[in-house]
């Protein structure tokens, strides 16, 4: 159906008056030529060829105007589907995303990054090699290299458009180390919008720093390597304040001490992503340590009443108090290793650049539960430890479910922990939270992971090396 638009197109009275005079003309020249041919002996079969010329030659002119007219293409060519000749199998963690046409189904959203020469043109070029696959460009930033430039797009794409086939565009349109995931609604905020709404997050909480990185510098593993280890010995980890970037590897001083370490193996960062990530890590130092103080006051079965609180460092007194009242047995449960040791960990544990720890006090304020989410690079620990005496009252199922809370409003897509297979009250707090859960044993050590969403079942585990740790 032809548009409103053109429909109002303006009629062109000067074209109209030059073909009527081209139409006298030829009347003219072929008066002249029948007068001059037409007393010749074969005079007959010239005219007669000449009129068969002229409609052979108008005829070539209908087709030529038809084929090579300015006018919106017709209906059946808006319904052409894209890339309906590629094969169906599905691309491994690629694709992109672009305008829908009447006949498609869908589309898929994408982000991309590639990079070009930065020459006048090259954006151009990639921009018309997308038009020619009706991808739409969503958002467009550009972080100039040294040599180059990296232009990373958000996409809009039919369905059926095939990763391969995008790919290779892109290569021939001047794109290099071209890299493509899929996206979602929530990428369509755009970038300084996101990059304040992460700066909030991580002024109202000190925990909030690693995940805000993570997710301002899309899929890459952040570890907290302290200045000093739980036994008490210097580990040598140390930045400058201006900070390390390293293709793949960035290295920021942490202002509570050590170091941050972010890498990305499958994807080099950029000068203007380092600056982003040291303004939120010169952030975090400029306010220094803090913990949101929100509580809820529960009542146990038997009627006590019981608080749950994030806790910090300055609950350290108050752990090893409850520390001492607990068992051996207990804290061998908890910490697989020299109960002696168990107070050295303290520290480490109620850090918020490590995690986020959850404490439990009764009326009068004694401790006597603690739960701790740890961030261990691209995976989440769960912990728990509840004093002999509270034990058994669902203290643990509790602490558990609301870390686990914790874990999906992180993003997390599972969380596992580490504990021993006789730790029956472990494993129980575990099967109530009524996830998919994956056992796995190693030279005694049970490894219990909870998968919070569909990419977590496809993750696997690690449980020797978490064993190990």
């Amino acid at each position: 159906m032809t548009s409103a638009k053109s429909a109002r197109r303006p009629h062109h009275w000067r074209r109209d008056l030059i073909e009527l005079a081209a139409l006298f003309t030829a009347v003219a020249v072929a008066d002249a030529i029948a007068n001059l041919i037409g007393h010749q002996p074969d005079g007959p079969y010239l005219l007669m060829a000449s009129a068969v010329a002229l409609v052979a030659t108008a005829a070539f002119h209908t087709w030529w105007a038809r084929r090579h007219s300015h006018a919106p293409p017709s209906d059946e060519a808006d319904v052409a589907p894209v890339g309906a000749g590629a094969a169906g199998g599905e691309a491994e963690g690629t694709g992109e995303g672009g305008v829908v046409g009447a006949g498609e189904t869908g589309t898929t959203l994408w982000r991309m990054r590639t990079t070009v020469l930065d020459a006048p043109g090259s954006l151009a070029a990639l921009c018309t090699a997308l038009a020619g696959l009706r991808v739409d460009i969503l958002t467009l930033q550009t972080h100039p290299l040294a040599q180059g430039t990296v232009d990373e797009f958000l996409l809009r794409a039919p369905a059926s458009l095939q990763a391969q086939e995008l790919s290779r565009k892109i290569a021939a349109a001047g794109g290099a180390s071209t890299w493509i995931e899929r996206a979602d609604a929530h990428d369509l905020v755009d970038t300084p919008t996101r990059v304040l709404s992460l700066a909030t997050r991580t002024a109202l909480d000190a925990a909030e720093l690693p995940l805000a990185l993570r997710q301002l510098l899309g899929r890459c593993t952040i570890h907290s390597l302290p200045a000093v280890s739980v036994t008490g010995r210097a580990t040598g980890q140390s930045a400058p304040v201006e900070g390390v970037l390293e293709e793949t590897v960035m290295r920021l001083r942490d202002p509570s001490g050590g170091v941050i370490s972010v890498e990305r193996p499958y994807l080099p960062f950029t000068p203007t992503e380092f600056a982003r990530a040291r303004a939120l890590v010169e952030l975090d130092a400029r306010l220094g340590p803090r913990v949101p103080r929100s509580e809820d006051v529960l009542t146990l079965p038997e009627g006590n009443e019981i608080t749950v609180r994030r806790a910090d460092q300055g609950d350290l007194t108050a752990a090893r108090a409850m520390h001492d009242r607990c068992s051996q047995d207990t804290l061998g449960l908890r910490y697989h290793g020299p109960v002696a040791d168990a107070d050295r960990y303290l520290d480490h544990l109620l850090s918020p650049r490590f995690g986020r720890t959850l404490a439990v006090q009764t009326a009068s304020g004694r401790l006597v539960a603690l739960g701790h989410l740890l961030w261990d690079g691209d995976e989440t620990e769960v912990a728990l430890l509840v004093e002999d005496d509270w034990q058994r009252r669902g203290i643990g199922s509790e602490l558990l479910r609301r870390l686990v809370a914790l874990a999906e409003e992180a993003g997390c897509d599972s969380v596992y922990a580490v504990t021993q297979s006789r730790n029956t009250g472990m494993v129980a707090a575990m099967r109530a939270l009524e996830l998919p859960l994956d056992y796995q044993i190693e030279e005694g050590t049970l490894v219990i992971t909870a998968r919070l969403s569909s990419e977590g079942a496809a993750r696997p585990s690690a449980p020797t090396e978490r064993a190990r740790r």
